[in-house]
This record gives structure tokens, C-alpha cells and sequence, in this order.
């Protein structure tokens, strides 16, 4: 039985998945008119930067794709490219999100639109990405990574969580709490 080397992203995908759907939600009311939490998206922001981006990507980034071209796939036009290509978008997103909701914490009108904008173009890149990897990428890393490099991988994974202790629990508890505002 292999060691399965792309469950944890699975899995943390799933928390990462929630808190779009926060996003959407949360930014849907906000082109309506009906939402001015203007920290939320800095929340939101939190989250992406260190929870999806430091804390996900990393593994992915550092252990996975990097394994992944050691075995034989190409860095460049590959869907590992495509990956590298996708996080920055999403990074490009994030950053304009969090220049909005900060002038309109300010006071600065007319940013519900560029967060909206944003929002909704970060949820939208990442809903596909997400979808790539856990239909695409993953299914072939577990068919062509072998036996003897998963040990490694699993546990650079966990030395990866450890750096940031509680890390996740943080972010398991926003999301929810702001799930529990959303209903």
C-alpha cells in the first residue's frame, strides 16, 4: 500500500474551499449593498496569505512539485507552471484586495467595487486551480511519485506544519466563525 502523498492538500483544500465560499457570499451581499464588514476581507486576506499561500502552498511548492520534476515532469510547460502561474494571480488578487479594504476602512469610498472585483476573481482562479489539482495533478502524482520519496514527502509536510504551531486551528476557528455570521 503507497503512502498517500496528496490527502493532506486534499484536505487542507477543503478549509481553503470554505472560506471562498465566505468570499463569495460575503461579496455577493456586498454588490447588493447589503455588506460593509470591510475587515472581513482583511480576515480574508489573513487567511489566503498564511493559511492557503504560507502554510499550503508551501508544501505544495516545496515538496510536491519539487518531487515531482526530480521524477521526470518538466518545470516548464507543465501543469506545474501552470500552478506556479495560478498561485501568483492569486497573489496579484489578493494584494489589490487588501489595498481596497484597507482605503475603505479608511473611509475612501468607492472600493466596494475593486474588492468585489477582486474577490470575486480570486474565488473564481481558485475554485479552478483547486479543481486541477485535486482531479489532475494530485490523481498523477499518486500513479507516477514512487514508494521510496513519499516517507519524505509526508514528513516534510510535517515539518512544515510544526513551523507554525496552532496554525491551523487559528484559521479552522475564523472560518467558522465568520460561517456562523453568514447564516
Amino acid at each position: 500500500m503507497k503512502a498517500n502523498i496528496t490527502q493532506v492538500m486534499v484536505d487542507e483544500h477543503r478549509l481553503i474551499l470554505r472560506m471562498i465560499a465566505l468570499v463569495e457570499h460575503n461579496t455577493a451581499l456586498l454588490e447588493a449593498g447589503k455588506f460593509r464588514n470591510w475587515q472581513f476581507y482583511l480576515d480574508a486576506v489573513d487567511f489566503i496569505r498564511n493559511y492557503a499561500d504560507r502554510f499550503h502552498h508551501a508544501k505544495e511548492e516545496d515538496v510536491l512539485f519539487t518531487e515531482l520534476v526530480k521524477n521526470g515532469m518538466p518545470e516548464k510547460q507543465s501543469p506545474i507552471e501552470a500552478m506556479h502561474m495560478e498561485h501568483d494571480q492569486g497573489r496579484a488578487h489578493v494584494r489589490a484586495m487588501e489595498e481596497a479594504a484597507r482605503k475603505a476602512l479608511d473611509g475612501e469610498s468607492g472600493q466596494a467595487a475593486i474588492i468585489a472585483e477582486h474577490a470575486n476573481g480570486y474565488a473564481a482562479l481558485l475554485r479552478g486551480h483547486i479543481e486541477k489539482e485535486n482531479d489532475i495533478l494530485y490523481p498523477l502524482a499518486e500513479r507516477i511519485l514512487p514508494e521510496n520519496v513519499r516517507s519524505n514527502m509526508l514528513a516534510a509536510y510535517e515539518a512544515a506544519g510544526t513551523k507554525t504551531p496552532g496554525l491551523e486551528e487559528k484559521y479552522l476557528q475564523m472560518v467558522e466563525a465568520y460561517e456562523q455570521q453568514a447564516r
